[in-house]
């Protein structure tokens, strides 16, 4: 079985201690850091600009996984890439175009992810699935950290598991929103590949541990 991702939401993290967040994670067993850039529009909150990220960038040591809940993403798919973005997650809802969004995330060096929100049904992406390196399931409404979880997801995420296996797609499968303790075992059990957890880790105790914990129970 390939190993289950665990990546902290950095939207979560302590701003005023950016840094030190960020070397936590780097130090933890977390795979990725996941940063959401907001624009006010697509969804009713405002988070990062690029002066942020690029300061993250300069500390991070793992795969910066980016999710662009704004309009128009494709005008900003070069300036993401020179920040050194690994993957790039752009939303369907937002994309008149996702086939050629994905072709431009591509053709500048990163992975191309699609960001579904809770009432897009997975059977959409039937034709262009083979192209998708990821797909992140919003299992909570986009927008704001602390959000409790739909439980639907887990039906979406088995109704996805299918489609990339009906299609022999190498898409992954991330679950956004929500993840905890309580219900990681479940969403990989459903076929999930990467665990973003934001409030869950950064408002714990022991975030360290927290990582540890929640990756350990998802690989044993």
């Amino acid at each position: 079985m390939s190993k289950k991702r665990i990546a902290p939401s950095l939207l979560a993290a302590d701003f005023a201690n950016l840094q030190r967040d960020i070397e936590m994670v780097n130090k933890s067993e977390a795979d990725w850091f996941h940063i959401d850039v907001m624009d006010g529009v697509f969804v009713p909150n405002i988070s990062f600009g690029m002066p942020v990220i690029d300061a993250i960038a300069k500390h991070a040591k793992k795969t910066l996984d980016v999710h662009l809940m704004i309009v128009d993403p494709d005008r900003y798919i070069a300036d993401f890439a020179a920040l050194g973005t690994d993957i790039l997650t752009v939303h369907y809802e937002a994309c008149t175009h996702l086939h050629r969004s994905l072709q431009a995330i591509k053709a500048a060096g990163m992975k191309a992810g699609v960001a579904l929100n809770p009432h897009t049904p997975v059977s959409l992406l039937e034709d262009c699935i083979e192209d998708i390196d990821l797909v992140c399931l919003m299992s909570v409404n986009p927008g704001f950290g602390g959000q409790s979880f739909i439980e639907n997801t887990y039906n979406k995420v088995k109704a996805l598991k299918a489609l990339i296996t009906r299609k022999g797609a190498p898409t992954l499968i991330e679950i956004d929103g929500g993840v905890t303790d309580k219900n990681a075992s479940e969403l990989v059990l459903a076929g999930a590949d990467v665990l973003v957890a934001g409030s869950y880790v950064f408002k714990s105790p022991d975030p360290t541990e927290t990582i540890l914990a929640l990756s350990k129970q998802v690989n044993s």
